[in-house]
């Protein structure tokens, strides 16, 4: 992209061509300047004012209001731009009266402006809005070869399909080639964007001063002006990219979020859901204790098969015989040894008494005198 002054105007007076003078501005001329200048610059402001603002948050209420006023401003001055009809694709730069050029940067500042909403359930309502303003102004700075720069699309192309993104590339390797170069390709630009956006703001700065204070003339207005719309130019290219990108992520949340249609031809019956199973004597006892666990049962295993047995779900079938309620294990095995010592010979019954007794003078452990075991 051409930068300096290779975009000002040749033609005006005292410049010494035959070009076509600029004509005297039409914002000025129509009555209405004062107060078109007025909403430029009230939306310019609250702009900057957002951009290089203190607040911790682009979300907090001071901030919005802002931007509310400051998109509020420049859409009533872009409607005025629209009524005097101050561009048009078909006349030449010089045609532009110095003091109308900055009007240029409406729809940039618009779409700027449009980006610094934070409501998240219309986030990409706001960026296809502040893309279609970035798109307008390239597209007004192209008609007036404002710099060579590459157009971007009208809309922002939509994600690619699921399966799509999924099947392998058919070309494999050899496919992939043009991509690796036109990622190079568009890394170069950047940098030159970036190199020539710092050249500008360096030249802006420097000569920012001398024309607010009123001591330029027409000819440094007008390149003041000029650098400005080169300056956004590459804003509104990076912008457009950004937001190329912001979209297909918030698309493809979309889709994720979308329920899976079931296949043709098919249906999932729908299931009552299952009703928790609860051994309890009645409902009431099932309030007080729970549903029964981890705590104490709340019936018995007889209780709850005698129970089932009445309501008619088992069989008459008698229950199983069960070891009476309250006997271990280390119980039961010694009835079942004493009633076996009483039914072997003299013996043995004697042989078990004697340990008995022995056990019962000797502690256990008695005669590990090394401490061992």
């Amino acid at each position: 992209m051409a930068v300096g002054r290779a975009g000002v105007a040749p033609g005006r007076p005292g410049s010494g061509s035959s070009a076509v003078p600029s004509r005297p501005s039409m914002a000025e001329g129509a009555g209405a300047g004062p107060r078109l200048a007025e909403l430029l610059a009230a939306g310019r402001r609250l702009w900057e004012e957002v951009e290089t603002g203190t607040e911790p948050s682009s979300g907090a209420p001071a901030v919005q209001d802002k931007v509310r006023q400051g998109l509020d401003a420049l859409q009533r001055a872009a409607a005025m731009v629209a009524q005097l009809d101050l561009f048009s694709e078909n006349e030449e730069l010089e045609e532009i009266a110095s003091a109308d050029l900055k009007y240029l940067l409406l729809p940039a500042l618009l779409g700027a402006l449009t980006l610094k909403q934070v409501d998240l359930s219309r986030r990409l309502e706001h960026l296809e809005s502040a893309r279609a303003h970035f798109w307008r102004f390239l597209k007004l700075c192209r008609s007036y070869r404002l710099g060579s720069f590459h157009l971007p699309p009208a809309a922002a192309a939509s994600p690619p399909a699921e399966e799509d993104a999924g099947s392998p590339s058919p070309g494999g390797p050899a496919a992939a080639q043009p991509s690796l170069v036109a990622m190079a390709s568009s890394r170069q630009a950047k940098i030159e964007r970036y190199k020539q956006k710092k050249e500008l703001e360096n030249r802006l700065a420097s000569m920012r001063t001398f024309v607010e204070s009123g001591q330029a003339d027409e000819d440094q207005i007008r390149e003041f002006y000029i650098l400005q719309i080169q300056k956004w130019i590459n804003t509104s290219l990076e912008e457009i990219e950004s937001i190329d990108q912001e979209m297909v992520i918030l698309r493809s949340r979309g889709t994720a979020k979308q329920p899976s249609a079931p296949p043709h031809g098919t249906s999932r019956q729908v299931r009552a859901p299952l009703k928790p199973f609860i051994l309890t004597r009645d409902a009431a006892q099932a309030k007080v204790f729970g549903a029964g666990y981890p705590g104490l049962p709340t019936m018995t295993v007889d209780d709850w098969y005698e129970q089932r047995r009445r309501q008619g779900v088992v069989s008459g079938q008698s229950a199983p015989q069960r070891t009476p309620a309250g006997i271990t294990d280390e119980e039961l095995q010694k009835q079942q040894q004493e009633k076996k010592e009483e039914e072997d010979d003299e013996e043995a019954l004697q042989k078990a008494r004697n340990w008995d007794d022995w056990k019962d003078t000797h502690p256990r452990g008695y005669g590990n005198r090394q401490n061992v075991g």
